[in-house]
């Protein structure tokens, strides 16, 4: 796969780059994650949006790499709770956080709201960096649903087992890659980014 232009998923979670790869691997492309460079300096997610925080993480780790990264920020905004966890879903119950931890805070933050006052929307946002940093494209999308009460099915990670889709009365982390690749905000962003990206490799701009 020498000859295929490189491109670096900016995450090193194991199931969020297999989802990425899944949907990236059809285009022809040598995919890597961070997890593939072994001297990389974590990049602070210090942004007030999904926006910023995937800027800030496509530019950064493309400086460092020196090759073109996708990067994605994306979490859970709960209406009753005014759209939190936000940004700072991945460490909502503090820094180091996991999920086990996120998502019993969740619960306890929900205690007393009832069933039909839960919904939330899963947000994607997407940033496309080139080698020196700087942003081509950009993407994001949405997956509405609700927050169950108990946790529901062992695939996905984060808010996965909370979070329904009621028209099919199932978790995320009850579908699997294969429909949650069809249904989820991280799938949806990626699919309206590459077009996009596309366009840049036939134009070939992205090098091996």
């Amino acid at each position: 796969m020498a000859n295929f232009p490189v491109l670096v998923l900016g995450t090193a979670n194991r199931k969020k780059g297999r989802e990425l790869a899944d949907l990236f691997s059809p285009l022809g492309l040598q995919l890597k994650t961070l997890a593939d460079f072994g001297d990389l300096t974590a990049v602070e997610e210090n942004g007030e949006t999904f926006a910023d925080n995937a800027k800030i993480k496509a530019i950064g780790y493309a400086k460092q790499t020196g090759h073109w990264v996708l990067a994605d920020d994306s979490g859970l905004m709960v209406d009753a709770l005014d759209g939190a966890p936000g940004v700072f879903s991945a460490r909502y119950a503090g820094p180091g956080a996991d999920d086990k931890a996120n998502n019993q805070l969740l619960l306890e933050n929900l205690q007393s709201v009832p069933a039909e006052k839960r919904s939330a929307r899963f947000v994607c946002h997407i940033a496309l960096a080139d080698n020196q940093g700087t942003i081509r494209a950009e993407s994001e999308s949405a997956c509405r649903g609700r927050i169950l009460s108990e946790l529901h099915g062992v695939e996905g990670f984060g808010y996965d087992p909370l979070f329904e889709i009621p028209e099919y009365h199932r978790t995320f982390a009850e579908f699997g890659l294969t429909v949650k690749s069809v249904l989820s905000h991280r799938a949806r962003a990626c699919r309206a980014i590459i077009p996009a990206l596309i366009a840049l490799l036939d134009a070939g701009k992205i090098s091996p």
